[in-house]
Formats: C-alpha cells, sequence, structure tokens
C-alpha cells in the first residue's frame, strides 16, 4: 500500500475536477453547511462566492509560498463574468475575504473536530483516559496599524518594542496524535491562562490534563473535577507552593492538601477551604528535583512511574506547535493578513488544515500499527501539497501511478523512536548586531 493510496483512494476511478481534486481530504457538504450555519452563503451571483472563498482560505493556508492571487489562479476558483473572463483583482480577493468573515472558517473547524475529535481521543488512551494538552504560543502578524492597535507590539527589552505585532494563541490537542481540538486567539496583552479559560466546558469525561505550571489556576482543577466523571489534571509545582502531608504513599509520594487563598473563594463561593492532591517526587540525570501535582489520587490505579512518563508528553504540544511554525507556516516572518479579523480567519484555516493533515497521517500511522507521532509531519504535509499541485497537469488515468512514483515506499515515512533530551537549552546563533528597522523613516543627515 502507497501513500497515494492512503491518501486519496476516492481519487482513483473519479474524473478530475479542479475543485473536487481539491477537496477529497475534506468533505465539501461541511463547507456548505459552515456557510448555511453562519449565513453566509452567497445569494447573488459573484465571481467568488462564499463556497469558493472557503476553499480560498484553506488554499492559502496549505499553499504557504504562494501569493493569494496564485493560490486562487492555481485552483481555477473564480467563475466566468457575463463575457467569459475568469480573472479577479487582489481587490476582489480581499473583498471576498471581508464579506464570508470569520465565523464560517470557526463553523468548518469545529465540526472537523466534532466528526474525527473523538477517534482521535478514544484511540491513543492512558488507561482508559484520554490525555489532552493546553499551552499557548505567539505568532508575527503584519505590521498594519490595525494590528498594531489590536494585538500590540510586545517588548523586546532595553525599552524598546517588537518589530511586529503579535497574536496570542491557546490550543487544547490531544497528546496522543497531535489533533487540534481548539484554538483561542487574542492579543498579546491576553495572558493565556484567560483565553485557555475558555476550553473549561469543553473538556470530555475521562480525561488528563497536562498543562505548564505557568497556567496553574487550582480552582479551575477543582472544578475541572467536578463538572464529570474521571476528570484528572498533571501539572508541575511551583517552587512556593505549600502543602499539608496527610498520608504517605511512598518514599516519594504523598497525599496532600493545598488550601484555597481567600481572594480565590470570595471571586468562586462553591470553592471548599482546601483540595486533596497527590505529590509525586522525581529526578531525571542531570537537572535538579521536581514535584508533580495531580488529582489521580489511586496509587495502584495509576502508578508513580507511568505519571512521571506521561506528563512528558506534555511537550507533544510544543511539536504540534512546532509543526505549524516551522513547516506548515514555512518559517515566515508573519502571517498575510493585514487587519485582526482578516488574521483569525486565517488561522481557523491553518488550523483545518493541520488537523487535515493529521488525519491523513493518523491513517498512515493505522496501515503500519505504529503511533501517528511516528509519521513524519514534514514529509506528509509535502506529499499532499505535490499532490494538490499537480492533479490538475495530470491526466486522471494516470493518478495513481504518479502517486506511486511520488510517495515511494511509506515505510520511509516512519520517524525512528525518539531520544531522550542529553543537552540544555541553547542558543545555537547569536541575534544580529544590525539596528532594528523602524516604520518612521528617519531624516537624512545634511
Amino acid at each position: 500500500m502507497n501513500l497515494g493510496t492512503a491518501l486519496l483512494t476516492t481519487a482513483r476511478d473519479q474524473p478530475l475536477d479542479h475543485l473536487d481534486t481539491f477537496a477529497t481530504s475534506l468533505d465539501a457538504t461541511l463547507v456548505t453547511q459552515a456557510l448555511e450555519a453562519t449565513g453566509t452563503a452567497s445569494i447573488r451571483r459573484r465571481k467568488l462566492p462564499a463556497e469558493r472563498a472557503v476553499w480560498l482560505m484553506l488554499g492559502m493556508a496549505l499553499l504557504r509560498d504562494r501569493s493569494i492571487q496564485a493560490v486562487c489562479d492555481h485552483l481555477h476558483l473564480v467563475l466566468p463574468d457575463h463575457i467569459g473572463k475568469t480573472t479577479i483583482s487582489s481587490a476582489g480577493l480581499v473583498q471576498a475575504r471581508d464579506r464570508l468573515g470569520i465565523a464560517p472558517l470557526k463553523h468548518l473547524f469545529d465540526a472537523v473536530v466534532t466528526r474525527h475529535g473523538r477517534e482521535q481521543l478514544d484511540v491513543h488512551r492512558w488507561r482508559g483516559l484520554a490525555v489532552l494538552g493546553i499551552d499557548g504560543t505567539t505568532l508575527r502578524v503584519p505590521d498594519s496599524d490595525e494590528n498594531r492597535a489590536h494585538f500590540t507590539l510586545p517588548s523586546s527589552g532595553a525599552h524598546r518594542e517588537s518589530a511586529y505585532p503579535q497574536a496570542r494563541v491557546v490550543g487544547l490537542m490531544a497528546l496522543g496524535s497531535h489533533f487540534l481540538l481548539d484554538l483561542k486567539v487574542g492579543a498579546y496583552t491576553e495572558s493565556e491562562e484567560s483565553l485557555s479559560s475558555g476550553f473549561d466546558e469543553q473538556l470530555p469525561d475521562h480525561c488528563v490534563l497536562m498543562v505548564d505550571r505557568g497556567l496553574i489556576h487550582y480552582g479551575r482543577f477543582y472544578r475541572h473535577q467536578q463538572r464529570g466523571e474521571e476528570r484528572h489534571w498533571v501539572v508541575r509545582a511551583k517552587s512556593n507552593l505549600v502543602w499539608t502531608v496527610l498520608e504517605i504513599l511512598g518514599p516519594n509520594e504523598v497525599i496532600a492538601e493545598v488550601p484555597f487563598r481567600r481572594p480565590a473563594r470570595r471571586s468562586d463561593p462553591t470553592l471548599p477551604s482546601s483540595m486533596r492532591i497527590r505529590v509525586i517526587c522525581y529526578q531525571l540525570p542531570g537537572f535538579k528535583p521536581q514535584w508533580l501535582l495531580t488529582s489521580m489520587l489511586d496509587a495502584e490505579r495509576y502508578p508513580a512511574a507511568e505519571i512521571i512518563e506521561l506528563y512528558h508528553q506534555r511537550w507533544e504540544l510544543e511539536t504540534g506547535f512546532d509543526e505549524l511554525h516551522t513547516h506548515t507556516l514555512e518559517r515566515l516572518e508573519a502571517l498575510r493578513s493585514q487587519t485582526p479579523d482578516r488574521i483569525r480567519q486565517e488561522l481557523f484555516a491553518l488550523a483545518v488544515v493541520y488537523n487535515l493533515v493529521r488525519l491523513e497521517m493518523a491513517r498512515v500511522a493505522g496501515l503500519l500499527e505504529v503511533s501517528p507521532l511516528r509519521i513524519s509531519y514534514r514529509t506528509s504535509l509535502l506529499l499532499i501539497r505535490t499532490l494538490w499541485l499537480s492533479a490538475w497537469v495530470v491526466a486522471a488515468g494516470r493518478l495513481p501511478q504518479y502517486l506511486e512514483q511520488l510517495s515511494g515506499d511509506i515505510a520511509l515515512l516512519v520517524l525512528p523512536a525518539k531520544r531522550p533530551r542529553s543537552y540544555p537549552r541553547a542558543v545555537k546563533i547569536k541575534m544580529t548586531r544590525y539596528p532594528r528597522k523602524v516604520r518612521a523613516s528617519a531624516p537624512l543627515p545634511s
């Protein structure tokens, strides 16, 4: 079985149409439903109706090395006018994006998650629990007046500002497959904690949530436990945490009590005076001792050694963000869009495409009976890009043969097993010493 067969089995015996081929990895009915649900379907005839504007956004997300005009031309998205012309100006493309808005792309992202999210959680459970992670990152956005005013410029030290405005993005991810379950986008000044609070109502029963200690909020942890069945969490303790030992489970683990502070109880009167947690101490070679805190109090059902190993899966979310930054965005300096609404629209299109690539990788991993994390994201992304770029110039009858030649042996996509980190994090290349370019041009010397 080659990768082309695994990725696009539906394309073998069907005639190739420009849009149909692009849509083989995404059910086109989801696009129609998203437009109808958000009231954005085109009523009057336009050169670029709403449905094709959605495909334009997805094409922009996938083909990052091409201009928006080139993506539109390649996908043949523009409908002919009364004299048969199929051209559209750059301003027309921007107007089509503005008419479309954010809601259809967000609805489409949610629809893909609703359709495939449960299977991604069920396949990769740990002791019956879905393994989830929450973390944040930042993305540069173009330096327009609207983006500066909305997203703001972060400080770059020495009382200076960064060169680009930055958006703060917080994601909820299934760590066993890197499938993105939700996404929140805000200004740089918004905290990851406030953005991630929007995930609280969506977390499923029978899950364990891994978070960075910068997102520690014991009130939220307590409410997470109370909202359903077997909702657990794991976090690394801060150095200033104070707890009272209630029971010693072993040489490196105890059941402890953590008090809720008065401000937290005033803001949420439903909180009790304290919460019982389990504290596990461990130390890796060359590192300081660390304490893990968790709601999984049953030491027999949830062994400490497995919890320690499980917690380090939290870095899979960092790897997922790297797949977006480095590979999907092709290390570009910034996103494309000049206004905050278009930035959000672009980000949800990126999230849809990222999840579609991940779903194809999960299918390939199932054929090979390996973890989806052992499949190369970079190679999978390039193969899908090549397929969608070439489908319009390859005859339908030769597409299977072309895919076989393109993909080769599917085993080449399998990565070696991960090795433990043996070196501390460090910067290999120093920042440039050239002066930073500013927007306001300096007067020329006389």
